[in-house]
């Protein structure tokens, strides 16, 4: 797969959403918030029930949820993060260490019981609460300004008479 034609094609998706430019940011900045989450499973529902609560775009807050698929590369290392951030918040001081997380967090990321009953889950949602909040402010603001800047560039076609447009 190649990464920078797919983040090209859903970016011109999210461009091209008829909507307001303050709707698809929150819709990004949901998708990240809960891309970060470890929250597997949950992470596009979660982004979906918010989104439309918010009155944010839920086709953006999806598609910028699974940009998180194509981070994966990297995934061990967001939530050796999260877990370390989260850890420190709890506990207020830093993981001893973390060779036994490195060698369980496989297993443990399979099952809800195991990953809360490994001690893990409520650092590593801790943490990605930690991170994942201002990355989804500064995508908001920056995503706003992308769309704003093309809807002025590119102005969308009224909508038809028997076409329903978002409020």
């Amino acid at each position: 797969m190649n990464v920078k034609r797919w983040f090209r094609e859903h970016s011109l998706k999210l461009l091209a959403i008829r909507d307001t430019p303050e709707a698809i940011a929150g819709g990004i900045a949901i998708g990240i918030f809960f891309g970060f989450t470890p929250l597997f499973g949950l992470k596009t529902i979660l982004a979906i029930f918010f989104a439309w609560l918010t009155r944010s775009n839920i086709i953006a807050a999806v598609l910028a949820g699974t940009l998180h698929d194509i981070i994966l590369p990297i995934l061990p290392l967001i939530l050796d993060w999260e877990y370390k951030i989260g850890y420190w918040v709890l506990n207020q001081e830093w993981p001893q260490s973390l060779r036994q997380l490195r060698h369980d967090m496989p297993h443990n990321l399979h099952g809800w019981a195991r990953l809360v009953t490994s001690g893990i889950g409520k650092p590593m949602l801790v943490g990605s609460i930690v991170i994942a909040t201002p990355v989804a402010g500064i995508s908001f603001f920056i995503s706003k300004a992308i769309v704003a800047r093309h809807h002025r560039k590119h102005p969308h076609p009224p909508p038809a008479e028997d076409e329903e447009v978002e409020p």
